[in-house]
């Protein structure tokens, strides 16, 4: 497939010689036009790639936070057919920024995914992370993405052995996303010492970048994250930065995206001082 704006992104910070920070957030929390400055904001503040959360009603893999986010979102009117738009919308102020599509394969396969992956590129839309697709149905949507030049990112756990690993990896592109742990979002961060060694272990079977996410939170964790991984993928601290200004009255007590830019803007200082970190 023919270069994407991820592969150049990565390509630009390994001639660096830093890791990415990716950052995810749901697409439509709270309401359309919060979200899309909450976008803007991420791109402004040091996010490498951004992940644009697609709002699911009934999601298997993700922590409390993400679920109440995904909730208000689609309690705020978010459809798939919006968050295209929000991609779209992104773009006409910044075209190099990566944006991967994050979540579960009902709301494309209800779509259709001709439909989708049609829509999805004329939107901006550079990768896809479908966390209940495995490799046995790559013809679903994995390689019909491909074909149209969108990266698919496979997800690699703790539990995915080197007999695995090959099958998991075979049609992934853009980079590989290590979950660190087993378990649901926003879970308490992984013991450092065996991610580094799990992304070894990865890095044996592929070429390509290798993120860590789950259970990253501040800056200092990103920073030690960061020292031995390709990325690091941050979500469960943006979507909470937006709860959390989000009174139980409706009124906000801060500018949900102010509080976000102001979250990234440190992680991604971590991460800059990361691979500095591990030369020490």
């Amino acid at each position: 497939m023919t270069e994407t704006r991820i592969d150049r992104r990565m390509g630009k910070l390994k001639a660096e010689g830093r890791p990415a920070l990716v950052t995810y957030f749901m697409g439509g929390d709270p309401d359309y036009d919060t979200s899309l400055s909450i976008m803007k904001a991420l791109g402004r503040s040091g996010a490498d790639i951004i992940e644009l959360g697609m709002p699911f009603s009934d999601p298997m893999a993700d922590g409390p936070a993400i679920q109440a986010a995904g909730l208000r979102s689609l309690k705020g009117g978010q459809t798939l057919v919006r968050t295209l738009q929000m991609a779209a919308d992104f773009r006409k102020d910044d075209d190099e920024t990566p944006i991967v599509l994050m979540g579960y394969y009902n709301p494309i396969y209800i779509y259709g995914v001709e439909r989708f992956l049609t829509d999805a590129k004329a939107s901006g839309i550079d990768g896809l992370i479908v966390v209940d697709l495995p490799p046995e149905m790559d013809e679903e949507l994995c390689v019909p993405a491909l074909r149209a030049g969108i990266n698919f990112i496979r997800l690699a756990t703790p539990t995915t052995d080197d007999k695995r690993l090959p099958k998991v990896l075979q049609n992934t592109s853009g980079f590989v996303y290590y979950v660190s742990m087993t378990g649901i979002t926003g879970s308490a961060l992984a013991d450092t010492g065996k991610v580094a060694e799990a992304v070894r272990r990865i890095k044996q079977h592929t070429d390509l970048p290798v993120c860590v996410g789950f259970g990253v939170k501040t800056a200092e964790q990103a920073r030690t994250i960061g020292a031995s991984a390709d990325g690091v993928v941050v979500g469960t601290a943006i979507v909470n930065a937006v709860a959390n200004v989000l009174g139980p009255d409706g009124r906000r007590t801060a500018d949900p995206a102010e509080a976000v830019a102001t979250l990234v803007s440190g992680l991604a200082q971590g991460v800059r001082q990361a691979r500095l970190a591990a030369a020490e």
